[in-house]
């Protein structure tokens, strides 16, 4: 099992923000550290699984002296997120939607560095926690 860097941010007013500087664009976020730590692990599943789907090379994790370089990411909070290596079974589903709410959320999803099945696996999750 592999662990990257995880990059946590907070701001006045705004939950917490990860990012992961080895995935440049996966961004996600929580209410508080505990969730935001939930999601930056999923993010980073669903994203290295989309990777591995496209046969794209998955980069190694980098050291935190070299995370660290960057000036940009001085004032965040280093975390380390497990990426387990064994391979999980994606399942390609078809839906039906209207097409303004397709565009909708595929800007969110953008928005906020997921892909279209990242967001709705997110929120489906979030749902089904709810209730």
């Amino acid at each position: 099992m592999r662990n990257y860097i995880a990059l946590i941010h907070k701001d006045a007013d705004s939950d917490y923000g990860v990012s992961f500087p080895d995935f440049p664009g996966v961004i996600t976020a929580g209410a508080n550290l505990d969730e935001a730590r939930a999601e930056a692990a999923e993010a980073l599943a669903l994203h290295v699984a989309g990777m591995v789907e496209d046969g794209e090379a998955i980069p190694e994790p980098s050291n935190l002296e070299s995370v660290m370089l960057d000036a940009e990411n001085r004032s965040a909070v280093a975390v380390l997120v497990p990426l387990n290596d064994s391979p999980v079974k994606t399942v390609r589903v078809n839906v039906t939607l209207p097409e303004p709410a397709l565009k909708d959320i595929d800007a969110y999803a953008e928005g906020h560095g997921l892909t279209r099945s990242g967001f709705l696996l997110q929120a489906a999750r979030r749902a089904m926690e709810a209730a």
